[in-house]
């Protein structure tokens, strides 16, 4: 095999990955925003762009069903991570057409000065950052946390991060849901139990099983309740109505990706590597 393909193969995962989040994101916005290609593409692209590097730092062969799931986990929540950084501390947007603010909020005002919201948003991935650096230096002093019931228990910690975020963020809208709250946790550290077949390094499982989270919750309250507004258009009008049948055509790709995923968990939980 020629050595450029499994960094090509690794890029096109990226793009798969980026693809899949472009499409429950126009999905669900563009009946209220509108619709344009540039918007569509820009987690394509920036996944893409970050697929090289993950491949070059984590060694993952993508010609290998694991080697595939862990790039695409760790594309997705990279990329979802920048994405929501941005959005919620550096853009600056009106909030008005939002019922949930998407810019950095408390108590469900928006933080209007920007360098209040520059400054914890470098805290903020700051935080990130470091909890990965620290899991990588954990598992470098303590080489037990490779074991699988420890992958498994570290595994929630990035269902953890989300579920708190997302508890700040929505709650004082939407009030506090228990269900909502332990949801993401709960799955991260089923997707953890998945991935410890196929590695033991705790930071890498942790990223990729929240990548996998955020897949899974997106398609859940996407294409499971079509009709029934995301949280942050509640109570808003539709301003674009011929989005809702446009959009339909994004969803056979969105499916088929869908279903090679489990067929590589499927392969994963047969054959082990680990």
């Amino acid at each position: 095999m020629p050595s450029t393909t499994p960094l090509l193969l690794s890029v096109i995962i990226g793009l798969v990955a980026g693809l899949h989040s472009s499409t429950w994101g126009m999905y669900k916005d563009a009946p209220h925003e509108g619709f344009s290609w540039f918007k569509f593409f820009r987690s394509t692209f920036i996944a893409g762009l970050i697929a090289g590097p993950i491949f070059a730092v984590t060694g993952y062969d993508p010609t290998t069903a694991g080697g595939a799931l862990m790039i695409f986990g760790l594309v997705y929540a990279i990329e979802r991570a920048i994405a929501e950084t941005y959005k919620t501390f550096f853009r600056q947007q009106d909030q008005s057409k939002y019922t949930i603010p998407m810019q950095l909020a408390v108590f469900g005002k928006p933080v209007e000065s920007r360098g209040a919201r520059y400054l914890v948003g470098l805290a903020y991935a700051g935080i990130m950052i470091g909890g990965v650096y620290g899991l990588v230096q954990a598992q470098a002093a303590w080489p037990e946390l490779g074991t699988r019931t420890w992958i498994v228990v570290l595994g929630s910690l990035g269902g953890w991060f989300s579920a708190f975020g997302g508890a700040w963020k929505d709650a004082p809208i939407e009030g506090f849901q228990i269900f909502k709250f332990f949801r993401s946790p709960l799955m991260a550290a089923g997707y953890a139990l998945v991935l410890s077949f196929i590695t033991d390094n705790v930071a890498a499982v942790v990223i990729a099983a929240e990548g996998f989270v955020i897949a899974t919750t997106e398609t859940y309250k996407t294409f499971f309740f079509p009709s029934k507004p995301r949280g942050k258009f509640a109570s808003k009008p539709i301003l674009f109505p011929e989005m809702l049948e446009r959009r339909r055509y994004f969803v056979p790709l969105y499916v088929a990706t869908w279903a090679v995923l489990l067929v590589g968990f499927a392969m994963v939980l047969m054959n082990p590597v680990r």
